[in-house]
């Protein structure tokens, strides 16, 4: 896992008339095997990222003021279940403007403010995918957040899932270009 970096991956893209437009996917994982019953009942706790242009960024919390947006080979987040990938829609940008929109919203997303219920993955995933695609993410992917924010009972999440920290992993660099 790390900040943010170079990458030569390829990415799916779709040819439309005179421009590329690449492809944004929805990865979802799941936090708890619990999620294999919930699943059912359109409820689950899942992390999600977006992939874009061969990357998947995602938000994660830490204990520093400064950026908790990573990026991570798709569909390969660590520490978290591979569910699976839901096609958002696309845009034109190109790789290099959707790397200067992921350095400039991640100044919102610091791994300090993070909340699971209230400021989480998949609330940055949403408003990515908003402001790129003009397109929410789908409602089941948060929805269970929504259902505990609106009540008086948290006490339905595992202990276990509370509290999820980006760990510094040492044999990853990370780049400074996210953080602020």
């Amino acid at each position: 896992m790390r900040l943010l970096r170079s990458s030569s991956s390829s990415s799916k893209e779709q040819y439309n008339g005179e421009k590329t437009r690449a492809l944004l996917y929805l990865n979802v994982y799941d936090l708890t095997p619990v999620n294999n019953y919930l699943y059912w009942f359109g409820l689950g706790v899942f992390h999600s990222g977006i992939e874009v242009h061969g990357l998947e960024y995602g938000y994660g919390a830490h204990d520093y003021p400064t950026s908790g947006v990573f990026e991570v080979e798709p569909r390969s987040c660590p520490g978290f279940v591979f569910r699976r990938a839901v096609l958002l829609g696309s845009t034109d940008m190109s790789r290099s403007e959707v790397r200067s929109f992921m350095e400039h919203i991640s100044e919102k997303y610091h791994g300090d403010s993070y909340h699971l219920i209230a400021k989480n993955c998949n609330h940055f995933a949403d408003e990515v995918c908003s402001r790129l695609t003009g397109k929410p993410i789908p409602g089941w992917v948060n929805r269970l957040a929504r259902v505990v924010s609106g009540s008086f009972c948290n006490c339905i999440l595992p202990e276990a899932i509370q509290v999820t920290r980006i760990s510094h992993l040492p044999d990853h660099q990370a780049f400074s270009g996210f953080c602020s």
